[in-house]
């Protein structure tokens, strides 16, 4: 296993274990939508032999920063903003939780909020740098990242949580190249090993 810090990359996270529910404070007759953007340690499958996961305390040095809810990560449909206080945001034993306030005088905030309700949207995906994470190769082939810290830029409810292509491309190029490095790795030693026993023997 292996810790390394390396480029940031824009980028959107599957978080489709998730689930949001829609709320009505009846005292004040407040809308909001609220449920968690992501699960810590739970395995997020990218392609039959990558996955990832998000470790506790990876959005520490982040909640502070000027976070948006979108819809769909649309950027023309802001939902709510960490800035303007209509986004709340929160990290517990379980994951990031947040809590959106709805706009009554917004029709794109009260369409999805209704479909929240009903039912008909109930996850959620989020947009992030990566900042650092562990890499893991394990026996059957396969490549687990295991994402420490990010950058976090917004979170969306959205009809179909999926991975971008672009996202799956970039992590099979990760992984091909990490791949490479190890072979070359190996081949060093072994080249070294068989240069040592050499000299051994002279």
């Amino acid at each position: 296993m292996k810790d390394y810090t390396r480029e940031k990359r824009n980028r959107v996270m599957d978080t489709a274990l998730t689930q949001f529910h829609a709320t009505r404070d009846e005292s004040s007759n407040t809308l909001a939508i609220e449920g968690y953007f992501a699960v810590f340690d739970s395995v997020y499958q990218i392609a039959p032999d990558m996955s990832e996961s998000i470790a506790q305390g990876a959005f520490d040095n982040t909640l502070s920063g000027d976070v948006r809810a979108l819809i769909n990560h649309d950027t023309t449909l802001v939902l709510g903003r960490t800035k303007a206080g209509t986004l709340q945001l929160r990290t517990d034993s379980h994951g990031l939780w947040g809590h959106i306030d709805i706009n009554p005088n917004d029709t794109d905030a009260m369409n999805l909020y209704n479909r929240v309700q009903r039912g008909d949207v109930d996850q959620c995906s989020f947009g992030f740098n990566i900042i650092n994470e562990e890499t893991d190769f394990r026996e059957d082939g396969s490549v687990h990242w295991t994402i420490k810290e990010v950058e976090l830029f917004e979170v969306s409810p959205c009809t179909f949580p999926a991975y971008e292509e672009t996202n799956i491309a970039a992590r099979a190029k990760e992984r091909d190249e990490l791949v490479k490095r190890r072979r070359e790795s190996w081949k060093e030693k072994l080249i070294n090993r068989v240069k040592g026993e050499s000299n051994d023997g002279t």
